[in-house]
């Protein structure tokens, strides 16, 4: 079943690399916090590399003003990550989360099989307001579509 808004945010630990590769709780991540958290079906995939990510590090300020925090996440490992957020100029503050096993994206029902690109199960693309790890507001994308999870759709439709 896909989590919905009023859910709370399971505890899956996730990782990141800062000094080394850390595991990093849920309640860690968005406890205390408002937080956009965006998922991409892959880091250095077209789509996510030209548009999705680039538009939260064109935005990134404008979420930070709103105190919000901003997260992306992916079914790779830390260290491509990594690389990927290098590769896309991603400022200080906007996490870069390894979900390698895609524990987290199953136990928030958001999974998909994207075997036949020979990459397994992956995130589908969304994004969601969190506050306090609950969920408020949920954009799933529709299969090949990119608009409910952009920067820009995330960012107008934030509450005031």
């Amino acid at each position: 079943m896909t989590i919905q808004p009023g859910d709370r945010l399971p505890e899956i630990p996730l990782q990141r690399i800062r000094e080394g590769v850390e595991t990093v709780d849920v309640h860690t991540l968005f406890g205390g916090k408002q937080v956009v958290l965006f998922a991409v079906p892959g880091a250095f995939t077209p789509t996510c590399s030209e548009r999705h990510l680039p538009g939260f590090v064109e935005k990134f300020d404008a979420f930070r003003q709103r105190g919000v925090e901003v997260l992306c996440l992916s079914v790779n490992d830390p260290f491509v990550m990594k690389a990927w957020g290098e590769s896309q100029h991603v400022p200080e503050g906007l996490q870069m989360l390894a979900d390698g096993n895609g524990e987290f994206t199953r136990a928030l029902g958001l999974e998909m099989d994207a075997s036949g690109y020979g990459m397994g199960t992956r995130a589908r693309r969304f994004a969601m307001f969190v506050d306090d790890g609950v969920v408020k507001q949920l954009h799933v994308e529709a299969p090949g579509e990119f608009r409910v999870s952009s920067a820009e759709y995330v960012l107008d439709n934030l509450p005031a």
